[in-house]
């Protein structure tokens, strides 16, 4: 029970710390002198479902929901640098009768930082990025039900992506870039020894003793890849008021297998209703070589099996939303 009452007062004092940054953040902007050279806004979303049910024949269960969006921009840019700041947050949680406790539906944090220097009078653009990828709070094993038995699986900074690219950018205009970097360096950081030991997100697993057994504390924390890297980004509008942004990441490692590609495709369509009111659909399409995950058995007697496999995400809102 006090591990619920802690993880549901931490999840919603989380959110309500988003919401409240963020707010504080548009205010300050809004305050200062802004300039021709920069471009800021965002993006701030916060939904809430909810099911009840009472002697309903068709069955089902009740159920809450809640899902909170950030989506923030700075970007420079003048005759000859470009300069391009993005942070994407969500954090959301479910709760179904059946459980005493709230699960994480949603959790994502992923900030980018590109600088570019113009090449001649063309649209190209000699760049340097940096991107990290991480998660708030911890994930766990969905195959026990009783909380205190579930094993933690993932956490802050378990994984935790860092990438540094250096290439060139086609930009032609605001919405559409093309990042081309054949110098890249990614680095897999898993603070958690427990998932380290385990070999969790593709670094080395703890070493053995004579007999076999896992020595603790001896797996690798950290994993770095030399390699190319692409990313890909386009935003457009379908028709009025409905928005779509296109994110693809693609990295292949030149040391240990380089035909092994890891993507990254995400994409967040905005349908608004009004000032206040909209709807988004978010999609994420993932594949990690060196992600390992364990797949149940089917109705075709094909046997648990693990090792990478393409992962897929989808989170549907609709509530309020404001666009800054």
């Amino acid at each position: 029970m006090l591990l619920k009452e802690q993880f549901n007062m931490r999840s919603f004092l989380l959110i309500a710390l988003l919401l409240a940054s963020i707010s504080s953040g548009a205010q300050q902007d809004s305050l200062a002198k802004d300039t021709s050279y920069w471009k800021k806004g965002g993006l701030l979303g916060l939904t809430f479902t909810q099911v009840s049910l009472n002697n309903w024949a068709a069955g089902g269960q009740n159920s809450m929901a809640i899902n909170s969006m950030i989506n923030l921009y700075a970007n420079f840019k003048n005759e000859y640098v470009s300069f391009d700041n993005t942070l994407d947050m969500g954090y959301g949680l479910i709760n179904q009768a059946r459980l005493p406790w709230w699960e994480k539906a949603d959790d994502k944090i992923d900030a980018s930082s590109k600088f570019g220097k113009k090449a001649n009078e063309s649209l190209w653009y000699f760049s340097l990025l940096f991107n990290f990828k991480s998660q708030f709070m911890p994930g766990f094993d969905k195959t026990a039900i009783p909380m205190p038995q579930r094993k933690v699986i993932s956490n802050f900074m378990a994984p935790g992506y860092f990438i540094l690219a250096l290439g060139v950018d086609y930009k032609p205009n605001d919405n559409f870039s093309l990042l081309i970097a054949p110098l890249t360096a990614k680095m897999t950081v898993v603070v958690s020894q427990i998932l380290a030991d385990a070999g969790a997100f593709g670094v080395d697993k703890a070493k053995t003793d004579a007999s076999g057994n896992p020595i603790p504390g001896t797996g690798s924390q950290t994993r770095t890849e030399l390699g190319s890297y692409l990313k890909f980004i386009y935003k457009f509008t379908v028709m009025k008021n409905i928005t779509v942004v296109n994110k693809l990441d693609l990295f292949s490692n030149y040391l240990n297998h380089p035909e092994n590609i890891d993507v990254n495709w995400d994409v967040l369509i905005n349908m608004k209703v009004n000032k206040f009111i909209s709807a988004t659909l978010n999609t994420v399409v993932l594949y990690d070589h060196d992600i390992n995950i364990a797949r149940d058995p089917d109705e075709f007697g094909v046997p648990q099996r693990v090792g990478p496999v393409t992962q897929f995400k989808e989170v549907f809102s609709v509530g309020f939303n404001y666009k800054f």
